[in-house]
């Protein structure tokens, strides 16, 4: 079967999809979790999945999608469209994506500001770009592509780091900033990334924010982290996903939404996974903050 992506069929997708989840707050979607979040019933919250785990035609993991999807908004994560990357996008990849954003019509649809290809591999990482006029330039364009294709605006996830480039000539912020008003996207800020990054490089996490465009994030991460030690003997935090929040992102987290509001907020757990418990506590933690902030608000309407 042809996998491009005809303009005609690009157009036959329908401008539908479900109801954006609000200041609401969501997990990653673990298969292992499935059986006791059916036992529970239909819940407040989402949940976020792997566009990249989903891609194949059927079989039992779109089984599962589908039985969850009856009760809950997703939240489309893709991890390996490579945004950032010198290359064209891959079409075939680009198409599957698409496919998965008209079966499901997931509320919010997501990737990341970084490259993971060359060629025909496909890295498992998300890996850093420089931020200059000629990378501006391919990541507009390279946005374009997918929202012309799911025709839908994408969030564009902020990274987390650990080198930077001499040759950048603008920051981190305001190249964001710069894509976000060419291309019309929305922007998914990780707060945990923004952590991280800050401690490996040495910057200010509250700088950050206070150039960060705020106003344009549609949905935010929260994870755990690793701690390191660089060659040198310093402090290097690792994204690792695998454990719970750490006070320092928590406490960011705040801040934002006292800036922002009430955004859909995700707890990322990819790997040493817990049982579904301890990753719904993390979540109602979330939710805590986020339901303060909705009370302020309504006390200050009021």
């Amino acid at each position: 079967m042809d996998a491009t992506i005809r303009p005609e069929a690009s157009k036959a997708i329908p401008l539908r999809f479900s109801y954006a989840p609000g200041g609401v707050a969501g997990t990653s979607f673990k298969p292992e979790h499935l059986a006791a979040i059916l036992d529970e019933g239909p819940q407040r919250g989402f949940f976020e999945v792997h566009a990249e785990s989903y891609m194949g035609a059927g079989g039992p993991p779109h089984r599962m999608l589908e039985r969850l999807r009856r009760d809950y908004p997703f939240s489309l994560h893709g991890v390996c469209m490579s945004i950032g990357g010198p290359s064209p996008l891959n079409r075939s990849h680009l198409a599957r994506f698409r496919g998965l954003v008209a079966r499901y019509q997931p509320a919010l649809v997501s990737e990341h500001l970084a490259w993971s290809t060359h060629e025909t591999s496909f890295f498992n990482d998300l890996l850093p770009l420089p931020y200059t006029k000629a990378t501006l330039d391919r990541v507009c364009d390279h946005i374009d592509e997918v929202q012309e294709a799911i025709r839908r605006p994408l969030l564009l996830e902020n990274p987390s780091t650990y080198v930077a480039f001499r040759s950048s000539t603008m920051s981190e912020t305001d190249f964001i900033r710069a894509v976000a008003e060419r291309t019309g996207c929305g922007l998914l800020l990780d707060v945990s990334n923004v952590v991280v990054s800050a401690t490996n490089h040495g910057f200010s996490a509250l700088q950050y924010l206070a150039d960060f465009p705020l106003a344009r994030v549609g949905e935010v991460h929260l994870a755990g982290h690793a701690e390191q030690s660089d060659d040198e003997g310093e402090l290097l935090l690792i994204d690792s996903h695998d454990g719970p929040v750490a006070d320092p992102v928590w406490k960011l987290f705040e801040i934002v939404i006292a800036r922002c509001g009430p955004v859909p907020t995700l707890i990322e757990w990819d790997s040493n996974i817990p049982g579904w418990p301890v990753l719904k506590a993390e979540a109602a933690a979330a939710q805590a903050i986020l339901d303060r902030c909705h009370s302020m608000e309504d006390r200050h309407a009021a």
